[in-house]
This record gives structure tokens, C-alpha cells and sequence, in this order.
């Protein structure tokens, strides 16, 4: 019997539009009223989920920025952790020979130095959006992600170069095909989940999780029970062979699991 839920957001639990789906919505419902904990775990910001997770009517803890910040469903923060000065200052300052635009996280919000032709369509749900500034100019200390974002063979020769400047004193992952982030190291999605289970007296083998791109690896490798989306990166399915595909965010995949789960947890399940 699995006590906690995890949920990455685009690509598995919202919709293509990136909005929730009525069943999807009904799901989480039924499923917090079995008594299930239930956690997102996204690469959002803290302050747009805070305001998603007030909409729904439900209580998750928030695993956000990628797992760089752990919250209560009361809001208070459990966990932080910032990528090290340092590493922050040559991210910002360095010359990396990319078209990728470059995009800054930290508690107060999301900068970026200039307009991208439709960022912003996924977040039309909440509102949030970038703050434009000059990012030369903005402090190294306090930041908690830093993420590229273009095709995905321009951020594969970035990721290279990234991982050679700054070897193990950051991590790199795609958060989607056109999204590479660069994160303080050692944390990840899986970590703060485990952080968070061992806070709650939870084992992660009494876990679900659900997710579609390289972020979700971790979380998915370390529960008891992993689902991969059917539309997820070709790479994580790769790297996950012996995790469940199930269905694609656009039929809402997540909710047609959850419901069989909810109804006949004895019988073996199936996508179709």
C-alpha cells in the first residue's frame, strides 16, 4: 500500500497546455481522501506552486526549483539549498559560446535578460512570469538554479561544457528537450523526496512516483513503485528500462493509473 504520492508537473501530471485535466483533478482528490500524502515535485518556483496548490483545494507538500527547495502544505520552508557561490559566479560570468538564453532562480523570483517568443504559455495557468534584468549584474550568493534554454542538440554540447567546467561541484539535468539546469550537487528530486519521507516516518518503498523527463530519474529510481510516462524522454526510458510506461499526459495518463489503483490495487495494470 503505497502512503505518498510524487508528482512531476509538465509532461505527467498537467496537460500539453499545461493546464489540469477534470480527471486528473478528480484523482488527486479521491486519492487524498484514502488518506495517500501527496507531494508535486516540479522544477517550478516555490511562489507559482504556492499559488497552483491554493487553487486545488488540496494540501501537497512542494518539492519545487528541482528539488533545491522542500515546503509544508502550511507553506513553511523544510529544506533549502543553494548552489555554491562560486559555482554561480562562473554559470553567470562565463562566456559559453551558446545561443541558449540563461535564466536565473532564486527566492525572490525568475530573471532573464530578455523576452522568449512563448516561455511564458506554460505558466498562463498561474500567472507567474520571468522578471527581465541584467544578469551580469545580479549576485552569485542566494541563487538556487540556473537553467539554458534552446533546441535540444544546442544544450547537449552545452551540457558537456558545463559538466567539464564545473566537474562535481554541480549537477546538470534536462528538465525537458529545451531545458537544461544546472543544480547545486547532489540534489535532485530523489534526494528531497527522500529528505521528505524520512521527515514523515515514511519508507520510499511505501512510494509512488510519476514522471517524463531526465529530473524525474532519481525520484522515479527510489521509490517502490516508478511510472514512466508515455510521453516521456527517450533517455529516461533508456536509463529506466524496468519501470512501467504508462499513458500520455494528453489522456491524462496519471488519473488512468491512479484510478485503476484506487478501485482493483490486486489486479495487474494496463495502459490501454
Amino acid at each position: 500500500m503505497s502512503r505518498l504520492a510524487a508528482f512531476d508537473m509538465d509532461g505527467t501530471l498537467l496537460l500539453p497546455n499545461h493546464q489540469f485535466g477534470s480527471e486528473t483533478l478528480a484523482s488527486l482528490h479521491s486519492l487524498h481522501a484514502r488518506g495517500v500524502i501527496l507531494a508535486f515535485a516540479t522544477g517550478r518556483h516555490l511562489l507559482e506552486m504556492k499559488l497552483l496548490a491554493e487553487n486545488l483545494g488540496l494540501a501537497p507538500w512542494l518539492i519545487t526549483g528541482n528539488g533545491t527547495r522542500i515546503h509544508t502544505p502550511e507553506g513553511e520552508k523544510m529544506f533549502g539549498q543553494d548552489l555554491p557561490p562560486a559555482v554561480a559566479e562562473m554559470v553567470i560570468h562565463h562566456h559559453w559560446n551558446t545561443t541558449a538564453s540563461m535564466h536565473i532562480f532564486n527566492d525572490r523570483g525568475w530573471f532573464t535578460d530578455k523576452p522568449v517568443a512563448g516561455l511564458l504559455d506554460a505558466h498562463q495557468m498561474s500567472g507567474f512570469s520571468y522578471q527581465l534584468q541584467e544578469l551580469k549584474r545580479m549576485s552569485a550568493h542566494d541563487v538556487t538554479k540556473v537553467c539554458f534554454i534552446a533546441p535540444h542538440e544546442t544544450l547537449c554540447e552545452l551540457q558537456w561544457r558545463l559538466n567539464q567546467a564545473l566537474g562535481h561541484e554541480a549537477d546538470t539535468c534536462f528538465s525537458a528537450r529545451d531545458c537544461l539546469e544546472v543544480l547545486p550537487p547532489k540534489c535532485n528530486k530523489g534526494a528531497a523526496l527522500m529528505a521528505l519521507t524520512t521527515h514523515l516516518g515514511v519508507d520510499m518503498a511505501e512510494c509512488m512516483a510519476f514522471g517524463d523527463a531526465m529530473n524525474d530519474h532519481q525520484m522515479l529510481a527510489s521509490v517502490g513503485k516508478g511510472f514512466v510516462m508515455g510521453n516521456a524522454m527517450a533517455q529516461l526510458k533508456a536509463v529506466l528500462p524496468h519501470l512501467p510506461v504508462i499513458g500520455h499526459c494528453e489522456t491524462q495518463g496519471v488519473s488512468h493509473y491512479l484510478n485503476h489503483w484506487l478501485a482493483t490495487p490486486h489486479l495487474q495494470y494496463s495502459p490501454e
